[in-house]
């Protein structure tokens, strides 16, 4: 007997090969989608590390602010005049006083009064007046300097005072009151033994006076031998 369906029912081939056909192909282009991202995924990632060479890369401040080198600029030198400098009696206002025409006397005291030296030079004209000074009149001076009086005549004539057991710093003064200079054989201290020229003679100004200053030695009367 035979059968009309020979080596049983044939399968469909209709329906079931064009689906596997389709889940083939959807793997494939899953497979390739995926590969694709990953490696667009793998670049920006490595991107991020691997920044070009040629593009510049901003350095961080840590002021904020660009850091900048000082300049040095030069500073402008003034000049200054120096004040002159002025000792205390130069700022007081001490100075050679107008003498010129006075008497020599006067002129001596004025200086006194100021507490300066004086020096009389005498000409060989006629009068007492002084001529000039050096230093000149109205010159700012320090306490203690001698200012040179130029009399016009010649020295006029004194008398010496008595100085004998004065002081010897007092007799000094005496003298100088009377125009006349001290001089001191014996020494500058003590009273005052012994004088030359004696007191009431007659001398001219500027002349010196002898004295002699301190402890006489007492003179003992000669004892003759007691035969």
């Amino acid at each position: 007997m035979t059968d009309g369906h020979t080596g049983g029912a044939a399968p469909r081939d209709g329906g079931g090969g064009s689906g596997r056909l389709g889940l083939v192909l959807g793997g494939g282009l899953v497979t390739v989608l995926l590969a694709t991202i990953g490696a667009t995924a793998g670049w920006l990632l490595a991107g991020e590390d691997d920044v070009p060479g040629d593009q510049p890369v901003a350095a961080t401040s840590t002021t904020g602010a660009p850091s900048v080198s000082p300049t040095h600029r030069p500073t402008a030198t003034r000049t200054t005049p120096s004040a002159p400098r002025t000792s205390a009696s130069t700022a007081s206002g001490l100075s050679v006083p107008p003498v010129i025409g006075t008497d020599f006397v006067e002129a001596r005291d004025e200086l006194h009064d100021r507490k300066l030296g004086w020096r009389l030079v005498f000409g060989t004209g006629a009068g007492r007046t002084v001529e000039r000074t050096d230093p000149a009149v109205g010159s700012p001076v320090r306490r203690g300097t001698t200012v040179t009086l130029y009399v016009a005549g010649p020295a006029p004539t004194t008398e010496v005072p008595d100085v004998v057991g004065d002081d010897c710093d007092d007799a000094a003064e005496d003298l100088g009151e009377e125009g006349l200079y001290p001089r001191y054989p014996s020494g500058r201290s003590g009273r005052v033994v012994r004088q030359e020229p004696a007191a009431g003679s007659a001398a001219r100004w500027n002349e010196q006076v002898a004295i002699w200053c301190g402890t006489e030695k007492p003179t003992w009367p000669e004892v003759s031998p007691t035969p």
